[in-house]
């Protein structure tokens, strides 16, 4: 990274994922090739939050996106053989974001308080949906006393907060962090919002950048990664899946839902992110889009690329096809499967999409694409303008 201190560089060491196409990073990835049902909504089926030793007292007090995120963590610990207490706790910390925290719970409360008055109202609710309550179940549960932050920049969360951990580390402030994003957020609420706004897919499929595209299917889950200081890696023999190589954030000032005309937020984080890896667009042979589904986003984030990358032509895919968009979380979870990409040299496809539409002059992987471990980057682009850009290069 061009902003770290003594050539300080930062790799993924472990990974961890639950998701509607798998929860664990082999049934993940299994999943990513496999068709998802027509559904407007993408739930995490069979999520079991007693599998990595939560207590009832516990569970009872944990919305589902920090279940999610704990759960995610502890795959990702045990992943990169640090599931034990750290020596080092003090310069290790978390970096889990949402886009919008506890709104199953605060939904359901808000019915209590209807129904049962004031003293039906759990005094725990309040921790329970502030956004940072992942990140400090996680600091908690494995005693990392270092930098615990939390994010919240809609569906730039999880690449966002990634990029932000990757920076700390690398600034020297921490040598190993636990970052990504968290969402549960199926609530009435919310789904009524996104339905009435019209971006959600009528048709329950999403099939990004297809000239049929319709709109989103929402979703739930989380991704995390362990980031280390390739030092502290490399002294205790780790397995290294990639290196955070840079990071873009950019926001577009121009509309709360819309993207800018012709993708310039974009086009200029990825830039930002190419920079501060130090890498020329002409080495970047794969995009990890955001690929929404929805018209204005997959035609912005298209011209985007073409602008960035022009002849060279990476090759294009997003897992939203199979995943859904799980708005906070989804950073979290392309990072996870883009650090896995390099692990099985295989592009995953773009699920979902039929045909490419022509007018978006990308190249869409539309079958699973054997691939060469090179420089690539993974976007998210969110509400409000925030754009995130992370970018990976071979250990």
């Amino acid at each position: 990274m061009i902003e770290s201190r003594d050539g300080r560089r930062v790799v993924i060491t472990g990974v961890g994922v639950v998701a509607p196409c798998g929860i664990g990073a082999e049934d993940f990835w299994q999943g990513l090739a496999k068709p998802a049902e027509p559904q407007v909504e993408r739930r995490v089926e069979g999520f079991d939050p007693f599998a990595i030793g939560l207590s009832k007292v516990e569970v009872r007090r944990l919305d589902p996106f920090a279940q999610f995120a704990l759960t995610a963590a502890d795959e990702a610990l045990r992943d990169a053989g640090l599931a034990e207490p750290q020596p080092d706790a003090d310069r290790c910390g978390v970096f889990i974001g949402s886009g919008i925290g506890g709104a199953t719970s605060w939904e359901s409360s808000v019915l209590t308080l209807r129904d049962k008055g004031p003293r039906g109202v759990s005094p725990l609710i309040v921790p329970m949906v502030m956004p940072n309550a992942a990140a400090g179940a996680v600091s908690m549960r494995w005693g990392l006393r270092g930098p615990c932050e939390t994010i919240a920049t809609a569906c730039a969360t999880g690449t966002q907060s990634i990029g932000n951990a990757a920076r700390l580390i690398a600034a020297g402030r921490a040598d190993m962090m636990i970052a990504g994003g968290a969402e549960a957020a199926l609530s009435g609420v919310s789904l009524s919002g996104f339905g009435n706004m019209r971006a959600l897919s009528p048709s329950g499929v999403s099939r990004p950048f297809d000239p049929e595209r319709d709109g989103f299917c929402a979703s739930e889950g989380a991704g995390v990664l362990v980031l280390e200081e390739a030092g502290r890696a490399a002294a205790r023999g780790a397995r290294v899946y990639a290196e955070v190589a840079g990071t873009g954030s950019t926001a577009d000032a121009h509309h709360l839902t819309a993207p800018a005309p012709g993708g310039a937020g974009a086009i200029a984080c990825m830039r930002l992110a190419l920079a501060d890896a130090g890498l020329d667009p002409a080495e970047v042979t794969h995009v990890n889009a955001h690929g929404t589904s929805t018209a204005l986003n997959d035609a912005a984030e298209a011209e985007a690329i073409v602008a960035v990358f022009g002849p060279n032509r990476p090759a294009v895919t997003s897992i939203k096809g199979v995943t859904g968009h799980s708005l906070g979380g989804a950073g979290g979870i392309e990072a996870v499967a883009l650090a896995l990409t390099y692990t099985h040299r295989t592009i995953p496809p773009t699920m979902g999409t039929m045909t490419v539409d022509p007018a978006l002059d990308i190249d869409v992987v539309l079958s699973p694409q054997a691939w060469e471990p090179a420089p690539a980057i993974s976007n998210s682009f969110g509400f409000g303008g925030h754009n995130g850009t992370l970018a990976f290069r071979p250990a």
